[in-house]
C-alpha cells in the first residue's frame, strides 16, 4: 500500500466545488473516478481544502492510498489520461509516508483573488476574474487589509453557514497590489473560514472605490457580526495557489 500525494490544477467553473456532492459533478469525484479507472481500486481522496463551485486551483493538494504497485510518473500520466475531458490536471504525484494527510499535515494555504479593474469586461478571462469597472485604489485597499492580519475573531468575515468550530484564525498575510489592469489580493494562513477571502475581497473593494474608509474595516472586524462586513465577492476570481507542508 502506497500513500500518494497529488498536486492538482483545475478550472472551477465546470464543477460544483471540490467536495463530492449529490447536486452535480465535483473535482473530488472526477479525480476518484480517474484513480479507479487507472487502478481498478475504489479509493477515497482527501483534499487539503474545500473550494466552492466556480473557485479555481493552481496547486490543490490531495492524497489517496493505492495497493497497485506503480511509480510517480505513471500515476500522474495515467490520471491525466482519464481526465482528458475534464477541466482538471494532475501536475505532480509523490509517494508519501503513511502518516501524511493532505488536510491535517498542511502548515499554510495561499490564495489569490483577481479583480479585473477596467471599463471593458474581460473576454479571454471571463469566468476567471471579478470584473469591477469603477477605478479602485489598490494602495488604500492594501492599507486597510493590514488591519485584518494577525489573530482575530473573524465572525464578520465568514459565511453564515460556515461549519468551523471557532471563528478565531491567524491570518499571516493579506496583500493588495495593482498589476496592470488587475488588482491582486493575496492571502496566507494555516487555514481559512468558509468564504473568508471572498468576503475580504468584497470588503476591500468598497475601500478601493472610496465607499468605505479604512476605519470602517477595523470597526467591522471588531463587530464580530457578518452583517457588519462587506459583500461576498463572486467565486470566479478566487484561486488556491499553494499548500505548504
Amino acid at each position: 500500500m502506497t500513500r500518494w500525494k497529488i498536486i492538482v490544477e483545475y478550472e472551477g467553473g465546470g464543477f460544483v466545488g471540490w467536495q463530492r456532492q449529490a447536486n452535480g459533478f465535483s473535482v473530488q469525484e472526477a479525480l476518484e473516478s480517474a484513480i479507479t479507472g487507472f487502478s481498478g481500486e475504489q479509493i477515497t481522496l482527501y483534499g487539503a481544502g474545500r473550494t466552492d463551485s466556480g473557485v479555481h486551483a493552481l496547486a490543490q493538494a490531495a492524497h489517496f492510498d493505492l495497493e497497485k504497485e506503480t511509480d510517480a510518473d505513471t500515476v500522474r500520466d495515467a490520471l491525466n489520461h482519464h481526465l482528458q475531458t475534464k477541466s482538471a490536471s494532475v501536475l505532480e504525484a509523490v509517494a508519501m509516508s503513511e502518516d501524511f494527510h493532505a488536510r491535517f499535515s498542511a502548515t499554510r494555504r495561499s490564495y489569490l483573488y483577481r479583480i479585473l479593474n477596467r471599463r471593458a469586461p474581460g473576454a479571454l478571462e471571463r469566468g476567471r476574474v471579478w470584473h469591477v469597472a469603477r477605478p479602485l485604489d489598490a494602495t488604500a485597499m492594501h492599507s486597510a487589509a493590514q488591519n485584518l492580519v494577525g489573530n482575530h475573531d473573524f465572525s464578520t468575515f465568514r459565511a453564515l453557514r460556515c461549519q468551523a468550530k471557532s471563528p478565531v484564525k491567524t491570518l499571516d498575510q493579506l496583500n493588495v497590489a495593482r498589476i496592470g489592469d488587475e488588482i491582486h489580493i493575496t492571502a496566507q494562513a494555516r487555514s481559512f473560514l468558509h468564504n473568508q477571502i471572498r468576503i475580504f475581497a468584497g470588503t476591500l473593494k468598497l475601500v478601493g472605490e472610496m465607499a468605505w474608509r479604512e476605519e470602517r474595516v477595523r470597526t467591522a472586524l471588531a463587530a464580530k457580526d457578518r452583517s457588519a462586513g462587506g459583500p461576498t465577492a463572486p467565486p470566479e476570481g478566487l484561486y488556491l495557489t499553494r499548500v505548504d507542508y
